[in-house]
């Protein structure tokens, strides 16, 4: 496989920023043509440099546009620059592109015309470059300066002011990544200020924070009052040197002053025509605080950019000013001690619909996503990543690359190494870094977007954030067919150059309207889902739309047994059906050899289950297709006299499994793995029953195919048991084992 460079690094930001996607003097095939530490710099070595305006769009926005425009990608925790592995015959056809830091900007929607003078599509906005200094930051009290971009559309000024976005970079990325959702949203009247996050740009002494609420979330409140206006927050034009100052956004809290009527947005989840005391049309309390300097503001992004915004929302709540009106997050995390070391047998309520991803026991390292998590263009490749299976490259890498992180990041990073697993402090930290952990504080109007290609930050994680805020704001949700792992949207489905031409930008620009310009009707609350095997009648037919998740109703499958040593199980609908048996496999390695992906580079290799390192139940041939939409559910008995002993001494003798659902072909030996998705364990107590939250899907199983679970025991993407671990099922009338589908 010939790996390019921009998988790693924030090379992708071609798309929106006008930077190349290979890096100066590289064919851009193998990434060995450059490898320049400057080039993968986590760090943006591109401080100050805005895009180009001097012709009539910018060379990277004008080859954006013409290919069909959706984004890039950076980094893997910047939406991802992985190879596009789409089906032909079941996508259509897709221009494949490599990613840029933001499949964030992914949500620019529909046009509204009229409410400002909108800039021509041959006049781009001219960026003004900024350093704004955010003070106070986290217990420290740190000090940072931001570098920042300040788009402000021709007609808008202080007498004619427009609302007002704020966005920054996936993880990896700066604010020129931005640059194409600032020129499309920008013509559709909205002043944008895009910023580089804490800790990615040369020469800054802040660390990377990972998106925490006491520096980043503080930081971007801080950046909410710039925008409303508040001299306090210093700004400095780059080339001029002067103090900046927003006039051009609209205030709300001067709108009040003027007119009495208050911002009218209770717990931010309406906008309505408030009374002076904030009593809207939204549901929710009364604003208790009147905030000073508060503008008509939404957020937007994706990953690291997502992320961001829940930070930003939780920060305004605890001051009591609620500044930030609509939030739209997309392909990101719930709880990130989920997202890098999932355990998905321990779930609360046995559901991510309970609304939390959240266990009490230790999970299964994503020791690859991890790695480009950190490395940022220290991995050249394939072979570089799956070399750092053997745990002695794997600290002497940590050690290497792991900068200007918080110390607890190499921390975590380090002990992995050591005892292959992350310790409960770890866990505790990562967790904090989560709206998992400060869900009751966010109560902005959101539309979360999350991405079915993407093993990074699952559909299960929308779940539990989506199911959480139903309680406190209005939320809808999309699927959408991209993610992480496959960044590549469908024809129509997104494009930042041109937000009201796509079908998720309208849907997203529709929320902003609304929640934040105040125009527009309400959206209705919705899940929707993208329908991979309708794509060639486009995006609006391919969307499911329903008023709320979950879907459907649930069909049970029954692991039934066989006589024949390893052969395949049966899966039964009716349990009258279950014949007795024994099917064993052994987990032999802490990783592999089991193979599904090499994670965010390659899923192009066939999905792999050496002999006896796995057990599989399949159906009977499908007489129809079965459409299914959401989390299968298995529960089992496993036995393992051996883990039974080693698991009293806690993780590091506990079980581990991967479960994970195939699609067999009617020739019984093409096997799809839908978008390479599995569900690790780390079992508790072997000696009880277990049910485990396989990753949420939205795939159709045809006529003529089989639908099969399966039980293995190693995975090469991620660090398991150190021990050996053989397992046995066990089948007969009365067993507790059973596979139950959510089918539409």
């Amino acid at each position: 496989m010939t790996t390019t460079c921009c998988p790693i690094s924030r090379a992708i930001a071609s798309a929106c920023s006008g930077v190349s996607a290979t890096p100066p003097g590289s064919t851009g095939t193998p990434c060995e043509a450059n490898r320049s530490r400057a080039w993968y710099s986590k760090r943006s070595t591109n401080r100050h440099r805005s895009p180009p305006v001097t012709e009539p769009l910018p060379r990277a926005l004008r080859r954006w546009v013409r290919r069909g425009a959706h984004h890039t990608l950076p980094h893997p925790f910047a939406p991802g620059t992985g190879p596009d592995h789409r089906a032909p015959s079941t996508r259509g056809a897709l221009v494949r592109r490599t990613a840029t830091a933001l499949l964030t900007s992914a949500l620019a929607a529909g046009g509204i015309a009229g409410l400002v003078p909108h800039a021509s599509a041959a006049e781009p906005i001219v960026p003004r470059d900024l350093t704004i200094t955010v003070t106070g930051l986290g217990p420290e009290k740190r000090t940072c300066r931001v570098d920042a971009d300040l788009y402000v559309p021709r007609g808008v000024d202080a007498a004619h002011p427009a609302p007002a976005l704020l966005v920054t970079n996936g993880f990896g990325g700066d604010k020129t990544d931005q640059a194409g959702l600032a020129q499309g949203f920008g013509r559709q009247g909205y002043v944008t200020l895009s910023y580089t996050g804490l800790g990615f740009v040369d020469g800054d002494l802040c660390p990377i924070t990972l998106d925490d609420v006491e520096h980043d979330g503080a930081a971007a409140s801080q950046m909410l009052r710039f925008l409303g206006g508040d001299p306090s927050v210093v700004a400095i034009d780059d080339r001029t040197k002067q103090r900046v100052v927003v006039d051009q956004v609209v205030r709300e809290d001067a709108a009040a002053a003027a007119t009495g009527n208050g911002k009218g947005k209770g717990n931010g989840n309406g906008k309505g025509n408030g009374n002076g005391n904030g009593n809207g049309n939204g549901k929710g309390q009364e604003k208790k605080t009147a905030p000073t300097y508060d503008p008509q503001v939404g957020m937007l992004g994706g990953s690291y950019g997502g992320q961001i915004q829940f930070a930003t929302a939780a920060a305004e709540r605890r001051w009591g000013t609620d500044r930030l009106d609509a939030i739209v997050p997309t392909i990101t995390w719930n709880d990130l001690a989920y997202s890098l070391a999932p355990e998905n047998s321990a779930l609360p309520g046995s559901t991510a619909a309970a609304g939390s991803v959240s266990s009490t026991g230790t999970g299964v390292f994503k020791y690859q996503w991890a790695a480009l998590f950190t490395a940022l263009g220290a991995i050249s490749g394939v072979q570089d990543l799956q070399a750092l299976a053997d745990p002695a490259r794997w600290q002497a890498f940590t050690q290497r690359t792991c900068v200007n992180f918080e110390p607890e990041v190499c921390r975590a990073l380090a002990e992995v190494a050591v005892q292959g697993y992350p310790s409960q402090a770890s866990i505790a930290f990562l967790r904090s870094n989560s709206v998992a952990s400060y869900m009751g504080q966010v109560r902005v109007p959101t539309l979360l977007m999350q991405g079915q290609a993407d093993t990074l930050f699952n559909l299960q994680e929308s779940v539990a954030t989506y199911t959480a805020l139903k309680k406190q704001t209005d939320v809808s949700l999309v699927w959408q067919s991209f993610g992480h792992s496959d960044s590549t949207p469908a024809p129509g489905e997104m494009d930042l150059s041109n937000p009201e031409s796509t079908y998720l930008g309208k849907q997203a620009l529709a929320w902003l309207d609304h929640y934040v310009r105040g125009q527009g009707p309400k959206p209705a609350p919705t899940f929707s889902y993208y329908r991979d095997w309708l794509a060639d009648e486009g995006p609006a037919a391919a969307y499911a739309r329903t008023s709320s998740y979950p879907v459907g109703s649930d069909r049970s499958f029954y692991l039934s047994g066989t006589s024949t040593p390893l052969a395949d199980g049966a899966l039964v609908t009716d349990p009258g059906q279950v014949q007795p048996g024994v099917s064993s496999y052994s987990g032999v390695a802490p990783i592999g050899p089991n193979y599904t992906e090499t994670s965010f580079l390659d899923q192009s290799g066939p999905v792999t289950d050496p002999a006896g390192t796995a057990i599989r139940f399949s159906s009977a041939r499908l007489s129809a297709p079965m459409d299914v939409v959401g989390s299968p559910r298995l529960t089992v008995q496993l036995t393992s006299p051996a883990v039974a002993v080693t698991q009293r001494g806690g993780p590091v003798g506990q079980l581990v499994a991967y479960a994970k659902v195939y699609d067999i072909g009617p020739d019984g030996k093409t096997v799809e793995l839908p978008h390479r998705l599995i569900s690790p364990v780390r079992v508790t107590d072997v000696t009880k029953p277990v049910t485990i939250e396989l990753p949420g899907i939205v795939h159709r199983f045809e006529a003529g195919h089989q639908l099969a679970v399966v039980l293995a025991g190693g995975d090469l993407a991620y660090r398991g048991a150190t021990l050996p671990q053989p397992v046995s099922l066990v089948t007969g009338p009365g067993s507790v084992q059973k596979l139950t589908v959510p089918v539409v």
